[in-house]
């Protein structure tokens, strides 16, 4: 408790007990000692007999003494740090230097490390006994932990790791949320709220000012990203860029390559559409990356593989498509539509990119413009001339019934083509929003077969069960059911357990709209197998409880309206001309 007491040539408790041991006189031997190693101030020797006759024992006072003093001491080292003379770093070194002895102790330890916190260069060796010391490294300032770890690199991985495992967690945890809603799903929070998260807070902290810390993150989330396909890691890339923004730090957002493009890139998200400005923008951005620079392409890839950004690219894109439809153009004559497919075309080839260290912009295929984006636009076509025709006089209508099969070129580039297939996911989202049963039912049997299985991801996944509760009702249909359940999810759900879990998470919501029938037969099919992870079990566990509760309390019948409207008599005062009936 007292070490380093000694160093500094100040008595301890061990030479206290090596004079009382040795001396014959006790009493004058407490005196001396208390002579030498009280407060040496002359005002203060006749003060402390005053103190002994109100009974305030010597410690009570020399304890409130230090405790003033330090707080003082520790106001003035922020205030030397904070000032504008030129050798206050070598002032606080030379204070380092005294009080380091008695780090240990826990009175004077808050000190040191006030020090040591407001040192810009902390000196190696110090580092190395802190860094060396796990008690003194635990409560070490971030300041000064940001020196050990810039050099550290594994150290600050350890720091760092839970970190990026807590983001994914929490990412995926509202991806499974039980709460399905359209209104507030996955991308609902702005991406200020988003910045606003634990981790990326806290990893903002971390970093500070420091390049090469930020540097360390950036790699630690790429080689996360290669070795999990995880496409989270390129969301906390451009949350934690954009959360050093808001504070202002230019030392890092001025040497980030990819910070004025990930800024436009911001406000289009929370937008959530790219307009024809902030478009030209982003292509001056991707136009400007020199040659030798072109490294900067993985980085720029990483940011549009964000699923925020992707979400906000297709939505940009179906908007883009429903206006060349209005204005009978087709979709290759748009230069907007071009330049969000070539960034969605960079994000989606994000992995690959980084895999292959062959920094150069995917080329679109062309037959994505030229064949496959009519293909979709012809289905837009069919729907609405069925639509138009449905509310012609009946001896106008055709015999023609609403289509059920998908052009070609629809179905092989939603198989063959990740640039494609997203389009077509998400024009299923669209339908859905419009509450459209007739497409859904014509498109939903093709994702079975996509690009990837990604119709099977958990982010289409969420979207597409939150989407599905605006036609809640046509679950009482078993046509619907069946397009819905045996056509699509329970085609893969026996092996790609987070479908079964997105399909119990739906039917959690909507059980009580599908057909009863139906919903019988599904409940053996979700059955968990034995191998089934928690979750699953326990999604299961919670629908079959719902269920039972709704036989025990089914919904009261209808009672027939009463006539009774709720008029009753009113007594009017009684004057020589008004009756006295009640009315």
């Amino acid at each position: 408790m007292f070490a380093g007491l000694p160093e500094l040539g100040i008595s301890n408790g061990e030479d206290l007990k090596e004079t009382l041991t040795n001396c014959t006189e006790p009493l004058k031997a407490i005196d001396q000692f208390q002579m030498e190693n009280g407060i040496l101030l002359p005002t203060l020797q006749s003060a402390l007999p005053f103190l002994d006759l109100h009974g305030t024992p010597r410690l009570e006072f020399h304890q409130s003494v230090f405790d003033e003093l330090r707080d003082k001491l520790m106001e003035r080292v922020a205030t030397i740090a904070e000032g504008k003379e030129e050798d206050r770093y070598g002032k606080l070194e030379e204070l380092l230097e005294k009080s380091f002895p008695l780090v240990k102790m826990p009175s004077i330890q808050p000190v040191v490390m006030q020090v040591l916190k407001h040192l810009p260069k902390v000196p190696e060796k110090k580092l190395k006994m802190v860094m060396a010391d796990k008690e003194l490294y635990k409560v070490c300032a971030v300041e000064v932990k940001r020196q050990i770890w810039q050099d550290n690199q594994a150290l600050f991985g350890d720091e760092v790791s839970p970190l990026l495992k807590q983001y994914i967690v929490e990412k995926e945890a509202a991806l499974f949320s039980s709460d399905l809603s359209i209104l507030h799903n996955f991308f609902s929070p702005s991406p200020k709220t988003r910045r606003q998260g634990e981790v990326v807070l806290k990893l903002t902290q971390m970093i500070g000012k420091n390049v090469k810390l930020y540097d360390m993150v950036l790699q630690f989330l790429r080689t996360l990203f290669l070795r999990t396909r995880n496409v989270h890691y390129c969301t906390l890339r451009a949350e934690l860029l954009m959360s050093l923004h808001d504070l202002d730090i230019s030392e890092i957002c001025s040497v980030d390559p990819c910070h004025k493009f990930t800024w436009c890139l911001d406000a289009c998200i929370r937008e959530k559409f790219v307009d024809g400005k902030r478009a030209r923008e982003l292509q001056g951005f991707l136009d400007g990356v020199k040659k030798g620079q072109e490294q900067v392409l993985g980085d720029l890839s990483m940011i549009l593989c964000d699923p925020f950004a992707c979400n906000t690219l297709v939505l940009s894109i179906v908007r883009n498509l429903q206006e060349l439809l209005s204005q009978d153009s087709l979709p290759r004559d748009s230069s907007d539509l071009m330049l969000l497919l070539r960034m969605l075309s960079l994000g989606q080839g994000a992995w690959d990119m980084i895999d292959s260290q062959v920094f150069k912009e995917p080329r679109l295929d062309l037959e994505v413009v030229t064949r496959f984006l009519p293909a979709m636009m012809s289905v837009v076509v069919d729907d609405h001339t069925f639509s138009v025709e449905q509310k012609l006089p009946s001896e106008e209508k055709s015999s023609q019934s609403y289509p059920t099969a998908l052009p070609d070129a629809f179905n092989k580039y939603l198989q063959e083509n990740r640039v494609a297939c997203e389009m077509g996911l998400y024009y299923v989202l669209h339908i859905a929003k419009l509450r459209n049963k007739n497409a859904l039912q014509r498109l939903l049997p093709a994702l079975v077969e996509t690009y990837n299985d990604m119709a099977f991801g958990d982010i289409f996944l969420h979207l597409l069960t939150g989407h599905l509760t605006l036609l809640s009702d046509e679950f009482g249909s078993e046509e619907f059911c069946s397009v819905v359940f045996d056509g699509f999810l329970l085609t893969s759900y026996s092996s790609k357990e987070n479908v079964h879990r997105h399909t119990l998470r739906m039917l959690l919501h909507l059980h009580h709209k599908v057909l009863p029938s139906y919903m019988e037969t599904m409940l053996k099919t979700l059955d968990p197998p034995k191998q089934s992870g928690e979750p699953v079990k326990e999604l299961y566990t919670q629908l079959t409880e719902k269920l039972e509760a709704q036989k025990k309390s089914p919904p009261p019948p209808e009672e027939t309206p009463s006539l009774d409207l709720g008029l009753h008599p009113v007594t009017v005062p009684t004057t020589a001309s008004t009756p006295t009936t009640p009315l």
